[in-house]
């Protein structure tokens, strides 16, 4: 009889345990960005944001429309490459994520979006800065980060206040986003009185740059802006120093302002002349930063660059909008997205209508000693 009761028990509870996992839904979110080449380094590091998002909703035992879910990330690589991107991002919305956390260059996420926007699936972008992502007006594309016009227009008037110059040189990767934040720059330091000595062009593959300084130095500036990443970046300092111009200042919005250039640049006295842009307040002025990166170096010691932050952020802004819908089914939860007023890591998120983040905040940063320091 004991033996019985027992097995009835085991059964019964065997029974609900069954019940409970019928009852689990995994919900998969979408990450994309360069897995592969050369910037492969800043992709990690939002994949690394987003995974880090993912355990965090994982160990609240999030409960949505009466399920238990469990997140998942599918993450893609695009390469940098724009057809890449587009085509991982119809890989996504046949897979049926429910919403997608990327692009990183803007030269993906601007084709991409309409991919989304046609398929109905929402995502934020934490890293793609160029102003012509939002001009569509898609409900399913949002930003979290400032634009390429506050950054390009933040350095032009520091290098004319604070720092007094007056013949800039405009270098960009012919990128959506290089000549975004390049136009920005030229155009505003023009307003200020600066006087555009050259334009010059190169690409994002590119590593030799000396014919394109070599024609600059002719031009005698006090300054060069590149529109680009940190691998030409770097790169470009290097070359900048064998050329005997370490001491013309060096500017760039947020592809340029990583931890990797200090490596790429490799000791380059150059480096010392840097004044980059990256949208958001700095680690240390974000509400919960800090606290976020110490979590961060440990599960990845040394891959931090710029954009985990806002990727971790993505993450959970797609979730609070789910759970504020009570579904996960991007019909429904879609329109909850543009009431988002969402306290992450990085600020108190919401939106303007066109999805653009409200009170953007930017920082400025140098290098000093191998190191990287906001300056404000």
């Amino acid at each position: 009889m004991q033996l019985k009761l027992k097995l009835s028990v085991a059964v019964a509870l065997a029974a609900v345990a069954g019940l409970a996992s019928a009852q689990d839904a995994v919900v998969k979110i979408g990450h994309v960005a360069p897995m592969s080449g050369s910037q492969a380094h800043y992709g990690t590091d939002n994949a690394n944001g987003v995974r880090m998002a993912i355990e965090d909703l994982n160990a609240q035992n999030v409960v949505i429309g009466g399920k238990k879910i469990k997140f998942e990330i599918v993450a893609e690589d695009d390469a940098a490459d724009p057809k890449q991107g587009t085509a991982v991002a119809q890989k996504l919305c046949d897979a049926k994520v429910a919403g997608v956390v990327g692009h990183l260059n803007s030269g993906t996420t601007i084709p991409a979006s309409k991919i989304y926007n046609d398929c109905g699936i929402p995502h934020i972008t934490g890293a793609a800065t160029n102003p012509n992502l939002t001009k569509p007006g898609y409900k399913t594309t949002y930003r979290i980060i400032a634009n390429d016009n506050a950054l390009g227009a933040g350095l032009a008037f520091y290098a004319a206040d604070a720092m007094k110059l007056k013949r800039i040189a405009v270098i960009d990767d012919r990128t959506a986003y290089g000549q975004g934040v390049a136009e920005v720059f030229a155009r505003t330091a023009k307003t200020k009185g600066i006087q555009i000595v050259d334009e010059q062009y190169t690409t994002d593959k590119a590593t030799d740059f000396m014919a394109i300084l070599t024609a600059i130095k002719s031009k005698n500036p006090d300054g060069i802006f590149y529109g680009g990443m940190d691998a030409q970046a770097g790169t470009m300092l290097r070359q900048m120093d064998q050329l005997g111009m370490s001491s013309v200042k060096f500017f760039g919005g947020d592809g340029i302002c990583t931890t990797e250039i200090i490596k790429i640049a490799s000791g380059a006295k150059s480096l010392d002349g840097v004044v980059c842009a990256e949208g958001g307040s700095s680690l240390g002025k974000m509400p919960g930063g800090l606290a976020w990166k110490a979590r961060y170096d440990a599960k990845y010691p040394g891959q931090f660059q710029i954009y985990s932050p806002y990727t971790y952020d993505a993450t959970f802004v797609l979730v609070d909008a789910m759970k504020r819908a009570n579904s996960t089914d991007p019909k429904v939860y879609i329109p909850k997205l543009i009431e988002t007023n969402f306290k992450g890591v990085t600020t108190t998120i919401s939106f303007e209508p066109n999805g653009e983040l409200k009170n953007p905040s930017m920082t400025l940063s140098v290098y000093k000693d191998g190191k990287k320091i906001a300056l404000n």
